[in-house]
């Protein structure tokens, strides 16, 4: 089977997040492809169905457990499979585009609301505190804070969410949003750039700038850069991506 790994949300290697990729013949045992994620170690590894030519079958596996939406494995795969394609997923069909070096992929989006969790993060003054589908959103007004945060994983690991995502407004040029994601309890730690957080924090931030088209730093020490637009219940999200290793899984 063919493997890669891939660094999406950016256009230089060794930045962004990085993803495996593998390309499977026909449908696997989720047993082997989560111990497959597992050898990886990536935060996602996507496997996808590419025996013919219609919508493909594409499935996400932290090193722990499958994960219902996942931007940047998503993003990596179409890089590998040439820009356009159109997956079918637990979320979905889901539509990616090729556009002058970038990925653009339209995907459902998730409009936090208010949140009754009354949590504590050290390092960050909370502004507020919102809950989406899977994830927390935890609002500062900081983008210094939210840089300079050192979490504490043990404690964010036993809260209600698959992660937890710090976000500011932009303090750069050309910049939005600032945000970080932290997911212990699915066996990511931190994430380096997470497109199905930006399905939170495009609605969020475009309510809160009154614009659509918003362009969002994760401030990972890889770190990337994610361009989102909001169209009612969908988000397009894109990136761009680099194949830093090309090679064949043997078991």
């Amino acid at each position: 089977m063919r493997l890669y790994i891939v660094d999406a949300f950016t256009n230089a290697a060794f930045a962004g997040n990085p993803a495996g990729v593998v390309l499977l013949d026909g449908p696997a045992d989720p047993r082997w492809m989560q111990s497959v994620a597992a050898e990886l170690k990536h935060a996602e590894t996507a496997f996808v169905e590419v025996h013919d030519a219609g919508p493909k079958s594409l499935r996400w596996f932290t090193p722990k457990v499958e994960v219902d939406l996942c931007g940047h494995a998503t993003l990596a795969a179409a890089h590998v499979l040439g820009g356009s394609q159109v997956f079918t997923t637990r979320s979905g069909e889901l539509r990616t585009t090729a556009d002058n070096g970038w990925v653009q992929m339209d995907f459902p989006a998730d409009p936090p609301s208010a949140a009754v969790d009354a949590l504590r993060l050290g390092g960050v003054t909370v502004k507020e505190i919102l809950r989406g589908k899977w994830d927390l959103l935890i609002r500062t007004d900081d983008a210094a804070e939210v840089r300079a945060l050192v979490p504490d994983f043990g404690t964010i690991a036993t809260w209600d969410a698959r992660c937890v995502v710090v976000t500011a407004p932009g303090d750069r040029p050309g910049i939005d949003f600032v945000s970080r994601v932290f997911g212990p309890a699915v066996g990511v730690p931190e994430d380096p750039v997470t497109g199905s957080a930006h399905c939170m924090l495009s609605p969020y931030w475009s309510a809160q700038l009154g614009r659509d088209e918003l362009v969002g730093e994760q401030a990972s020490p890889r770190g990337g850069v994610v361009r989102v637009s909001l169209r009612e219940s969908r988000v397009t999200l894109a990136g761009q991506a680099v194949t830093t290793v090309r090679g064949e899984l043997l078991v």
